[in-house]
Parts: structure tokens; sequence; C-alpha cells
């Protein structure tokens, strides 16, 4: 795999886990009690040449630490796209920061964001990219929408749609 579509893919990767963390913050006091066990959901990627590709998604988190930590694996897979993750993230004064691994491209970084009422703002970086991430949670629907920060990108971004299974 190209150098500079794995960098892109990760992108996505991390936004995953930042937007699925920040799921919970929106609907209560502790911001995980609704984030526990599995959800599902569909989405699509775009490519900077104007391609798109639907993706699958799949999900599981572990509540821990008072409900202010949660532990995840995400798996997303399209046609020619296919991404699985790992992250830790802790919520509190209204800060979502934590850590992400995606394994299918051996790449790791870091998230961090704030909390608006429904709305997340995040950014996920490592060493070569950053990407930015708006995530809206209504009841048991998120909607996330992903842009990357990297003008060399093969990607441009992603929408996510996914609800508690």
């Amino acid at each position: 795999m190209p150098i500079l579509q794995s960098k892109t893919s990760t992108i996505i990767a991390a936004c995953v886990v930042a937007a699925t963390v920040g799921t919970a913050v929106a609907q209560g006091a502790r911001p995980f009690d609704r984030l526990a066990g599995e959800w599902t959901g569909n989405g699509k990627v775009e490519f900077s040449n104007g391609n798109h590709e639907p993706l699958k998604c799949r999900a599981a988190y572990d509540v821990i630490g008072n409900n202010n930590n949660v532990q995840l694996n995400i798996r997303c897979a399209g046609e020619s796209y296919v991404f699985d993750l790992r992250g830790s993230a802790t919520y509190a004064s209204g800060s979502i920061t934590g850590t992400w691994s995606e394994s299918t491209r051996n790449a790791a970084g870091t998230i961090t964001g704030q909390v608006q009422g429904e709305r997340f703002q995040i950014l996920a970086k490592s060493e070569s990219f950053s990407a930015t991430m708006t995530l809206v949670t209504r009841g048991d629907r998120q909607s996330v929408q992903i842009k990357s920060g990297d003008a060399q990108s093969s990607i441009k971004g992603a929408t996510i749609e996914l609800k508690r299974s």
C-alpha cells in the first residue's frame, strides 16, 4: 500500500475513535454511560479524486473507571478500504483525551477535543498527519463528519452514521 494512502487511511481510523468516544458525553453527566456495548453503522469515505466508497462498521466499547474511561475496538470495511483500530479515552471537565492505534497500517496517535452541548470538535493527530471531526449525537444515533488536514492526502474525508445494536 502506498505510504500516502496508509497515512490518509489512518486519519479516518483515528477520527472514528474520536467520534465514537464523544458519543456518550452529550447524553448525560456520566459521559460513557450510554456507550457501553456494541454499535453498527454505515458510512462513506471520500477520496481526493472525487470517488466515494461505502463502509460498514462494527464497534465494541468497554466502559470503565467510574464511567469516565472507555476502551474500544472498531472495524470498518469497504470494497477496497479497511481499518481495524483500538483506542482508549478519558473524559474530564468537558474535554476528551486519549490514544489510538490502527493495526492494518501500524499507525498510532492522540485525540483531543471539546464538548459543546450535542456537538464535539475533535482533533486526531500522529507524527505525520492531522484530521478534524465534528460529531453530533441525538438519542441512539450518531453523525460524524471527518476532514483530512493534509492537502496531499488521497482521502478527503468521511461521513459515518452509527446506531446502537
